[in-house]
């Protein structure tokens, strides 16, 4: 056994060895043998570990499925071991998979969600280089006080509060920095890992995660780009007076380093401090589904990493409303207009349990016959409730339990799913992810309001891409007119829920029931 896992070892380093020495824009020397070495003998570990924990057990028995889960916690375990040790990338990536909640299965997921709280952290002489390369003077010359402990770490920066001369309070986003010059040789070792793996379990479908990596790191890293997306989702969202984000100050941010307003709150799945600080719970989630649905269904432009360490909550004292505040705006998703209405039109499907149009929506975005299984990962919901309609009933605990369950069960399914629909779907998953973790952590899990914005947001969406496409004033009025009469429905419907559910209504309806009764 132990000679077969030195021979896997053995063909992925000289795989990555060749793959590497034909590149020649990349230098072999540039990766510490450590760090390589790691990440190759920690993916023999793993895949000698699933070619022989489960080879002699007869598939599909309760035996079999134990011990998958077994390997499965295992192989997860390490892969966390292995993302604290190389950081940086690693630890992004490994963030990433943990996002997945319903894709992958429960024991990857949980193991490294734990990467969120063990983000690396750079010294003080570290933070010091840096902003002295940046900005070309020294801490104690720029801020009046500067606090040694970050906030919070991430994997790719950290960040620190600070006074400036004049007495403002800032956030310092300050990149680690070594990351810039690990992150591209870190994706093309990973790469070359994937690929030797694919040739092991050709069934094994995650060459996806490496390309979102490629495009999306090189973006990350870019601070000013980050400062970019933060104005342009502020303006875009400016009528939501619940929103805030916070000011870029221009002439102290660089690649590396961003200057922020400094803006505190308790963490949005932090349902004790909402309950303590007098915030109401439902309203919070009723909001935070109102920005996305804006984002995802009307401007295309998605904030993809909503953890609840970027999106804080806090009560206004002036005014007594709860604000939410979004941060970390360095991961958007553009999504393309013809993909948006796609999108659009098969939530109105699967709200509606429209299921011809289900299907004819999840095809044209890539499902193809798979179109249930896309349909239940985009729901997070089994096939019984999306037929039943998404909206006819909350998340039972069994079926959650279904949900986490058939994520092991269809693994090689969702993965060739994730390698067919269009990238912008990718990462769309991962933020509906969040977002349910969220909502599962304040229970307001499946509610009706949700439901009703999305619909709001999709009507919007698709009569204002009608009404551009159509040259006639006549057809531009019809349009909006059944916009309106859409909008109002669903306005009716809202107000029919509440007044089943409030005191009032209860009144109502006894006392319809009893003027019923009393005419016969």
């Amino acid at each position: 056994m132990a000679r077969r896992a030195l021979k896997l070892a053995s063909l992925a380093a000289a795989a990555s060895g060749i793959y590497l020495y034909g590149n020649k824009f990349l230098d072999p020397n540039d990766f510490g043998v450590v760090r390589v070495g790691r990440a190759i003998a920690t993916t023999a570990v793993i895949t000698y570990d699933y070619l022989t924990s489960l080879r002699s057990v007869p598939y599909g028995s309760e035996e079999y499925d134990f011990l998958k889960s077994q390997v499965h916690l295992r192989s997860a375990e390490r892969l966390r071991e292995l993302c604290c040790a190389n950081r940086g990338t690693f630890i992004k990536v490994g963030q990433h998979l943990g996002a997945l909640d319903y894709l992958l299965p429960e024991e990857y997921t949980r193991t490294l969600k734990v990467l969120h709280s063990q983000a690396p952290q750079s010294t003080r002489q570290e933070i010091e280089q840096v902003i002295r390369e940046d900005l070309g003077k020294e801490i104690k010359e720029l801020f009046v006080s500067f606090e040694d402990t970050p906030l919070g770490a991430a994997s790719l920066a950290q960040v620190h509060k600070a006074v400036l001369q004049d007495g403002t309070t800032v956030a310092v986003k300050i990149q680690h920095p070594k990351v810039q010059a690990q992150s591209s040789k870190d994706i093309l070792l990973m790469e070359v890992l994937l690929l030797v793996v694919k040739q092991i379990f050709p069934d094994f479908e995650f060459m996806w995660l490496v390309e979102e990596a490629k495009k999306n790191l090189p973006l990350e890293l870019d601070f000013l780009n980050e400062g970019r997306n933060a104005e342009k989702v502020a303006h875009m969202l400016k009528n939501f007076d619940f929103l805030k984000v916070p000011r870029i100050y221009w002439e102290l941010s660089t690649r590396r380093v961003l200057l922020m307003e400094f803006m505190e709150g308790g963490q949005v799945n932090d349902r004790a401090y909402m309950e303590r600080n007098g915030i109401n719970v439902n309203e919070i989630s009723r909001n935070l589904g109102k920005l996305y649905s804006e984002m995802i269904f009307v401007n295309g432009f998605v904030h993809c990493d909503p953890h609840p360490g970027n999106v804080l909550v806090k009560k206004c004292p002036a005014s007594g409303k709860a604000h939410i505040i979004l941060l970390d705006h360095g991961l958007y998703q553009v999504l393309s207009e013809s993909f948006r209405m796609d999108y659009c039109r098969l939530w109105q499907a699967l709200i509606k349990a429209d299921m011809k149009r289900v299907q004819k929506y999840s095809r044209r975005l890539g499902a193809g016959d798979l179109y249930p299984l896309f349909a239940c990962m985009l729901t997070a919901r089994s096939w019984e409730s999306v037929n039943r309609g998404i909206d006819r009933s909350p998340v039972s605990a069994s079926e959650d339990v279904e949900i986490r369950s058939n994520a092991a069960a269809y693994l090689p399914q969702i993965t060739q799913l994730l390698n067919n629909v269009p990238r912008q779907m990718l990462l769309l998953l991962k933020t509906n992810d969040l977002l349910r973790g969220i909502e599962s952590a304040l229970h307001t899990r499946a509610s009706a309001s949700s439901f009703l914005n999305m619909s709001r947001c999709c009507v919007r969406a698709v009569s204002m891409y009608q009404r551009s496409k159509s040259h006639s004033l006549y057809r531009r009025a019809q349009i909006s007119l059944t916009e309106a009469l859409s909008l109002w429905q669903i306005n009716l419907y809202e107000l029919f829920l509440w007044l089943k559910g409030s005191q009032l209504g209860n009144w109502v309806i006894a006392l319809l029931s009893w003027m019923h009764h009393s005419t016969y």
